[in-house]
């Protein structure tokens, strides 16, 4: 680690009130891959990207929301978590949350990301997220990463329960499709009349749902609720 690069990553952590004497992980929970692969192209070979704490990451979120909608909604249902943890942990409100700490400020990305937008890229950010959380996880436990994001998990659950924060079926399904299945959903008119839309979405060439609306986004929207719920079902 150079000494500007560890600077950056003792600023970050600073910002976030989390004291730390040996900074690797989370320095490594910074780098994206575009970073990790120019620097190795010049000769370095004690740098990697942050992809493996971000697949960690991504179970300590679920694992942080799960607890917190079964310790404090015991009158919620599974499908009722089921829904509130797709949203919450969906990339949207992961790439909110990293936006509230700043978080892409402190990013190591290559030219072409930094180029392009990368540092306000909620993909990017999502995932740096994560990667951040399996950082912490690894290095201090997860009642650390409940001290520190509880409260701003507890904040979006809430939402989302009290029905202020809209659940997004397509979005959620893409989400799910592409983590699970490395594709995105498509969706098809299969009838049209009296201004009416029927909309199948298909995965793998296989129709999973179908949906009507007034016009094509709603029924499209239909269709991914019900392609959404099926898939879960599935995975019961």
């Amino acid at each position: 680690m150079t000494k500007v690069e560890k600077e950056k990553v003792i600023e970050f952590l600073n910002k976030i009130n989390l004291c730390c004497k040996d900074i690797e992980t989370f320095f490594t929970s910074l780098i994206h891959s575009s970073y990790a692969n120019e620097q190795i192209q010049v000769g370095r070979s004690d740098i990697s990207s942050n992809e493996r704490l971000e697949f960690l990451g991504d179970a300590v979120v679920d694992l942080v929301v799960c607890d917190l909608l079964y310790r404090r909604y015991p009158n919620a249902t599974e499908g009722e978590m089921s829904k509130v943890k797709a949203a919450v942990a969906s990339e949207k409100i992961l790439s909110v949350m990293a936006r509230e700490i700043a978080l892409g400020d402190y990013l190591f990305l290559g030219k072409g990301e930094e180029n392009t937008g990368g540092r306000d890229r909620d993909s990017i950010l999502a995932d740096a997220f994560e990667a951040l959380l399996g950082a912490i996880y690894i290095t201090f436990g997860l009642s650390k990463v409940k001290e520190i994001f509880g409260d701003r998990f507890s904040y979006y659950i809430s939402l989302v329960m009290e029905g202020k924060l809209l659940f997004d079926y397509k979005t959620a399904l893409q989400e799910l499709t592409q983590k699970t299945l490395k594709e995105l959903p498509e969706y098809r008119v299969v009838q049209k009349k009296n201004n009416a839309f029927v909309v199948e979405v298909l995965i793998s060439n296989k129709v999973m749902g179908k949906g009507s609306g007034r016009s094509k986004k709603e029924a499209e929207k239909a269709a991914a609720e019900s392609a959404y719920k099926a898939l879960m079902e599935d995975e019961k």
